[in-house]
This record gives C-alpha cells, structure tokens and sequence, in this order.
C-alpha cells in the first residue's frame, strides 16, 4: 500500500494541506478544479452578496451536479466499450466461420480440378 501524501495547496486565495493516498499532483489537481469552481461562481452577479453557508450549498451542489453528469458519462462509455467488444467478438467469430468456409471451398476446388485432370 502506498502511503499518504501530503501537499500544500491555495484555495480560495488560502493555503490548505491536503492528505491522501494520491499523488502530490493529484492533491494539486483538486485544489485547481475547487479555485476554478469558486472564480466561476464569484463571477455570478448576486453570489458575493450571499451567506458562506449558501456559498458553500451551491458550490457542494454544482461540484455533485459535475460528479453525477461525470458518472453518466463514464457509464455511457461503458456501454460503448461493452458494445464495441461484443461486435469485435461477432467480427472474429464471423472471420474464423469464413476462413473455415474458404478452406471447405479450396479443398472442393482442389477435388473438382483432380477430377477434371483425370
């Protein structure tokens, strides 16, 4: 097992240390999508007006809204990847049933010119 990193990050124009068991880049990496979340949403007309705790609601809520449309995403290229291997998987059945179908006709062929020669 690996062990827990640490990384000293600035969000929200505040340094943080993040702990985990991903890399340090990783740690770095949240801490980037986070700031660009809070630069999205402290554009907003009326959101600096707004309490912490509803700053922090709608904030929780739009990272969970990307989270849930990620995970969407992620199923629905699942479902392209299963498919996309079942057709690989038929392809080569197909292939394999007609490299046996030309060798059945080779033979025959094979057969049909030994009697023609006779």
């Amino acid at each position: 097992m690996a062990g827990k990193n640490t990384a000293q990050v600035v969000i929200g124009g505040k340094v943080i240390t993040l702990g985990g068991y991903e890399s340090s880049d990783y740690l770095q990496k949240v801490a980037n999508y986070m700031n660009g979340k809070l630069e999205e949403f402290n554009e907003l007309p009326g959101y600096a007006r707004q309490p912490m705790e509803t700053k922090h609601m709608l904030l929780s809520l739009n990272i969970s809204d990307d989270f849930f449309k990620a995970k969407k995403q992620a199923e629905i290229l699942e479902q392209e990847l299963s498919q996309k291997d079942q057709e690989m998987y038929d392809l080569k059945h197909e292939l394999v049933s007609l490299k046996m179908k030309i060798e059945e006709l080779e033979q025959e062929r094979e057969k049909l010119r030994k009697r023609l020669e006779r």
